[in-house]
């Protein structure tokens, strides 16, 4: 008897079909067991949970227009591989199959290119910075450790550097989080709610969708065009007609398209939002990797023509080293107050000492992002012509900032490539967890975030993954992804 799974909700199956997107392989006769791959990427994906109830064979047979003979296969193939369980008159549901977890599912070993994570290395200057962070630790273990704001001396650095930027701001405008994610979360969580609408880009940060899942909210996608950017026009009707309680914008070096928003624009966006008095979020995780110059030479923030309406997020994730885990809210001191208040239901504060680490870092001259920016785009160039040389169908634009390229695939065969690569050694996240709901099988993000000669490597594999996908019908096992 299969064990009983406490059920987390069920999905319907004009839902389900969404879900799956476009998940027939070309000319491929295998069509049971393309459905069980592609369910089984949702579920390892996390898009559909341990004990989600699926839609009955008939109703998934209408959903997806085909026939109860092929959905009944690829349930039994499921069924056998574990990821299904059925009872009669319960139906059939997701499980897990007997002490196997995510983790086990992984592809692993010391072959594996992780291209899902856009992560640098820690950046040079951080073990001068710890040496100094040392010393100054010495000041503060008279105290209680708990500071739920954050280090003064962080707090006015990380203001400094907004104030250079041209967005006037002082330390009481800031609050310290445990990276940028954190920060979102926490903006999130006060401002909306079950049912409440969030106006974002599409595609956009999946992460960032998740969390305004988990919030029970929902996310009302604006597309926004790889070549020619934001559509203002468009975004002023969705403002209208969906009117949402929150938006989220990554203004700079947009994840994943790389695209920056110019000075006009912004000034055009926040006069929509200030209009429809809708507050938004401002990503900024990546807008000190300006290849071109330093950001202060580049467009005001966002939120410098917002007011109190904009509320920014920041991160030393990928400017300095995601193993500080500290990111930072900008935003009206009567916010900052409110979301001070409301974070102890939540966390006491951030770590101390990495505080004391990036600010001694902040405080370097601009040394250490200097090098940070030279070594990107080296990077970045070495994706590009590695790409040009084993994937000369795919194209993209070339940004002039960010960590990511935003690649159009020849035909829409973005999660196919993404199984298919597993089976290369080769991680990478499909378009599909960039949108709001599923789609984008044209495009795939590539982070220029290892070595070069890992980057040729991986690309040189992914090219080998793709041309397998367009030459037969086989089915390789997918992979989980974590997307940064």
């Amino acid at each position: 008897m299969e064990p009983l799974i406490p059920l987390t909700g069920r999905v319907s199956g004009p839902k389900l079909a969404i879900l799956l997107g476009s998940w027939r392989q070309s000319g491929s006769r295998h069509g049971a067991a393309d459905l069980a791959a592609a369910v089984e990427l949702l579920v390892l994906d996390g898009r559909l949970p341990l004990g989600t109830k699926l839609p009955a064979e008939r109703e998934l047979a209408e959903a997806l227009d085909v026939s109860r003979t092929l959905i009944g296969a690829a349930l039994d193939k499921l069924r056998a591989d574990g990821l299904v369980a059925s009872r009669r008159g319960a139906g059939s549901w997701i499980a897990a199959p007997g002490g196997r977890g995510r983790s086990a599912i992984l592809p692993t070993g010391e072959d594996l290119i992780d291209l899902a994570q856009a992560c640098p290395p820690a950046v040079a200057g951080l073990v001068p910075a710890v040496d100094a962070a040392r010393k100054a630790l010495v000041d503060h273990l008279g105290e209680n450790g708990y500071e739920v704001r954050g280090l003064r001396v962080l707090r006015e650095r990380i203001a400094r550097r907004y104030t250079e930027r041209g967005l006037p701001t002082n330390a009481g405008q800031v609050m310290v989080t445990n990276g940028a994610h954190h920060a979102f979360v926490q903006v999130l969580r006060m401002l909306a709610g079950p049912g409440d609408r969030v106006l974002v880009e599409q595609p956009t940060y999946p992460n960032s969708l998740e969390a305004i899942g988990a919030a029970h909210a929902i996310g009302v996608p604006v597309p926004l065009d790889p070549v020619t950017g934001w559509d203002v026009v468009g975004i002023e009707a969705a403002l209208r007609q969906s009117a949402p309680r929150l938006a989220y914008f990554v203004a700079d070096f947009h994840n994943p398209t790389g695209l920056r928003m110019d000075a006009a624009g912004r000034e055009r966006l926040a006069a929509a939002l200030n209009r429809a008095r809708t507050p938004a979020i401002i990503d900024e995780t990546l807008v000190e990797l300006d290849l071109e110059g330093d950001p202060v030479d580049g467009p005001p923030p966002l939120g410098a023509f917002m007011g109190d309406l904009g509320i920014t997020i920041g991160s030393a994730s990928k400017s300095h080293w995601a193993g500080l885990r500290l990111g930072w809210i900008r935003a009206s001191e009567d916010i900052i107050g409110r979301l001070v208040a409301a974070r102890f239901a939540v966390d006491l504060g951030s770590p101390v000492f990495e505080q004391l680490v990036l600010a001694e870092l902040l405080d370097d001259g601009g040394a250490a992002l200097a090098h940070r920016r030279q070594e990107t785009l080296a990077l970045r160039d070495a994706l590009t012509g590695a790409l040009n040389w084993y994937c000369p169908e795919w194209t993209f634009t070339v940004p002039s900032g960010g960590l990511s390229l935003w690649c159009r695939l020849p035909e829409p065969m973005s999660t196919r490539l993404a199984v298919a690569a597993a089976g290369h050694g080769v991680q990478v996240a499909p378009g599909s967890r960039f949108g709001v709901h599923g789609g984008l099988e044209r495009w795939l993000r590539l982070p220029y975030a290892l070595p070069a000669e890992t980057l040729f490597e991986a690309v040189r594999r992914l090219g080998a993954a793709a041309a397998s996908v367009a030459a037969t019908p086989a089915v390789v096992a997918p992979v989980a992804v974590q997307v940064t």
